[in-house]
Formats: C-alpha cells, sequence, structure tokens
C-alpha cells in the first residue's frame, strides 16, 4: 500500500475529490495548510498598506492506496488540480507499513 500526499491551490478541491473517485480511491482526508516553495508568497495591498503573503493557502489531500492504484490516483490529481502557473502544488508518495481499521480491526488492504 502507498500513502499519497497532494498539497493543490484550494479553489482545486472538488475537482481532484471527483477525479480520485472516478478512478476508484474510496476515502480521503483533507486539510487546510498554509506554505510557499518558489512563489516566495506575495505582496497585497489592503486599506492601502503593502504588505507581503509569506505563506499561501493550500489543502493537503491524504489517501492510501492499493499499488495498482497509484499511478491511476496520481494521474487523476495531476490532470484535475493542474492549472499550468506557479503554485500548483506538489504530490509525495510513501510505502505504508500498516494499516487497522479501529472499529473492526482488520488490516492490511481490507482496513482502507
Amino acid at each position: 500500500m502507498k500513502k499519497i500526499e497532494a498539497i493543490i491551490k484550494p479553489f482545486k478541491l472538488d475537482e481532484v475529490r471527483e477525479a480520485l473517485s472516478e478512478v476508484g480511491v474510496a476515502g480521503l482526508t483533507v486539510t487546510e495548510v498554509k506554505g510557499f516553495g518558489r512563489q516566495k508568497g506575495h505582496t497585497e495591498l489592503y486599506r492601502g498598506a503593502e504588505y507581503v503573503v509569506d505563506f499561501l493557502p493550500k489543502i493537503k489531500i491524504e489517501i492510501v492506496v492499493p499499488e495498482a492504484v497509484v499511478e491511476a490516483a496520481m494521474e487523476a490529481i495531476i490532470k484535475s488540480a493542474r492549472t499550468g502557473k506557479i503554485g500548483d502544488g506538489k504530490i509525495f508518495v510513501t510505502t505504508v507499513e500498516r494499516v487497522v481499521r479501529i472499529r473492526t480491526g482488520e488490516t492490511g488492504e481490507a482496513a482502507v
């Protein structure tokens, strides 16, 4: 099993969720996060005063999928989250050693 973490722009969340659902991803976890990469933040104007926004709002999506679904899930995220502009985000894939469903005690892929 693999854990896929994707950092995307907030307004792309619904599109990404629908795309993942179409490739068979049954559940996901969403967290509102802030950060910066190559963008290095940006400058905004508020009531005539200029200020720097260092950390930009992003959405972090976490899913755990069987290895057979990893490529399809990544493609779904890439296609639905891409705007072609800086700050589209990143995808991280890591190995999951063990999963246990708390309610039933199921383990492995049955728990996902």
